[in-house]
This record gives structure tokens, sequence and C-alpha cells, in this order.
């Protein structure tokens, strides 16, 4: 049987008393994070700071505030035990989850699918994919109930079907003709067109963390023709030192062109890098600048 013991709060006295630079009090305040549950009040007055100057120095310096921080890390040991496993209700409360409900209101829902579904490589989760030929080449376009969850592009259809399969190994895939499913047929349309050059609402299942969630917003709101360097981008979500970060996030974008990580390219206006290769970046670039 789980036992759970209850979070220690932090020291408040030992701490407060003792002289730090701000930036160690902030790791001071994650590491305290790290170890226990402690309020915004309890965190503040362990490491000498007012609560909402600790708020605001620590979602600077972070990138997330202290509530968002500890949500980010109970969910993190959340998907590591699924993912090694583990029972789905022994993992919900080793990671802090005093019942199945709570995971969903601090926020783990942003695993996209139900936990036991996750555990599972996405057992469970129907997924309708298609490819389509489109301006830049061979994309693949697969999409849930909520939205397009993958749009990979490639030359090869078997390697961009492994990479779909390597995502969701146990989802529910079904390859559909595009033109003939009246589900699927509207959002790979909107998506070629996309990728064709020509705006679209597209409807996006985003699954990440909060932090990624924040950056790829921000680059969706980046107007075609235009870039951002990726302190700017860590800036704009309130993460200063976040660049590398920043830089990372987009790494892992799974959704090509609608969520627009080519927009982001180095301080000094060099490219950087780029998922899908650098000289489609540059294509995507040169593109909506001539548009």
């Amino acid at each position: 049987m789980n036992t759970k013991t209850s979070p220690r709060k932090p020291d408040a006295g030992a701490s407060a008393r003792s002289v730090q630079p701000a930036a160690d009090k902030l790791e001071q305040a994650r590491l305290l994070l790290d170890a226990g549950e402690p309020s915004l009040s309890e965190l503040g007055e362990a490491v000498g700071l007012s609560p909402s100057h600790l708020q605001r120095r620590f979602s600077a310096r972070f990138g997330l505030s202290p509530a968002e921080y500890l949500a980010q890390r109970k969910l993190g040991s959340l998907r590591s035990a699924l993912r090694e496993g583990s029972d789905v209700s022994a993992a919900l409360y080793d990671a802090g989850y005093g019942s199945p409900s709570r995971v969903y209101e601090s926020g783990a829902a942003r695993l996209g699918m139900t936990p036991a579904r996750y555990r599972a490589g996405g057992a469970g989760e129907q997924i309708r994919w298609s490819l389509t030929r489109t301006a830049i080449g061979t994309a693949l376009i697969a999409t849930t109930a909520r939205g397009i969850c993958m749009i990979e592009l490639g030359d090869d259809a078997d390697q961009l079907e492994a990479k779909l399969r390597s995502e969701f190994p146990r989802a529910q895939l079904e390859r559909v003709d595009a033109g003939r499913d009246e589900f699927l047929a509207p959002r790979v349309q909107a998506v070629a067109q996309t990728l064709d050059g020509h705006k679209q609402s597209v409807p996006v299942d985003l699954i990440g963390t909060a932090f990624q969630k924040k950056v790829w917003d921000a680059l969706m709101k980046i107007p075609a023709g235009q870039t951002r360097s990726y302190e700017q981008i860590a800036r704009q979500i309130g993460s200063p030192r976040g660049a590398r970060a920043v830089a990372q996030a987009c790494a892992n974008n799974r959704v090509a062109v609608v969520v627009p990580c080519h927009r982001v390219v180095r301080g000094d206006g060099s490219l950087g890098g780029y998922r899908w290769g650098l000289p489609l970046k540059e294509k995507l670039l040169r593109r909506e600048r001539a548009a």
C-alpha cells in the first residue's frame, strides 16, 4: 500500500535570518518547491521575500509562477511514473494528487488525454491522419477530436507514419482518405492551405508543459513576414533568461508552420535551428516576406 507523507514546509525562521543575494533566494525557493508544497506566504517567509515580490521575481527568473512551477513538477512526476508503467492510482497519489479529480484541477489535463491512456501510449485515443501534397512537400496531418495534434513534414511516407506511431504508440490510429472523411477533410484542407502560404484558421491540440505552451502561443502571434529572436520571445513570456528554453520548446513543436517556430531566429539575425531543416526555414521566411 502506498503511504503519502505530509508535504514538508520550509524552515522559515532559519532561512529568513540568512542574508542572500536575490538570485540565490530564488534558487532556494525553487529547491523548496522541489522538496514539498509550501504556500506562497510560507515560501516568501522562508527565503526572506514578500509574497508579491517573490511571485514577480520568480516568474521573471523561471518563466512560471511558484504555483505553476509546483503544478508542472507534479505533472512531470506523474508523466514519468505513467510512462514507466506505474499503476495509475499509485502514480497519481505518489505525484501528490490527493484524488483523481485533483489531477485535472491542477492542470494535468495538459497530458492531452487521460492519465491511463497516456501511460498506455495513447491507448484508446482516436487519431485520424492522412498524407497530402503541399507547396512545401508531403505533410502528414493528424488530429484528435480536439484539434490538429501533429503536422510532420518529409519526403518518405513510411518515415512520416513511423514518427506518428512513435509519438502515439498505442493510440487508435486511422489513416483516412481526407477527400471522403467529413471530419478530417476540412482540417486537412485548412492545414494544406496554410502550408501553401494562405492564412487559415486551424484548431490545434497542443500537448506540452505550461512553459512550452506559453512559447507556442507567443509564436502564433508573430505576424507572417516578421521574425522574433529567442531572447525576444523569452522576454515576452516573462522569462528574460529563458532563451535557451525557448529554443528547446521550438525544437519540440510537433505542428509545423501552423505553430510558426520558423519565425524565431537568433539575436544576430541568423536562422538558428529548425526541426524540418534550415533550407525549408529559409524558404518559408522568404515566401512570407514576399507575400
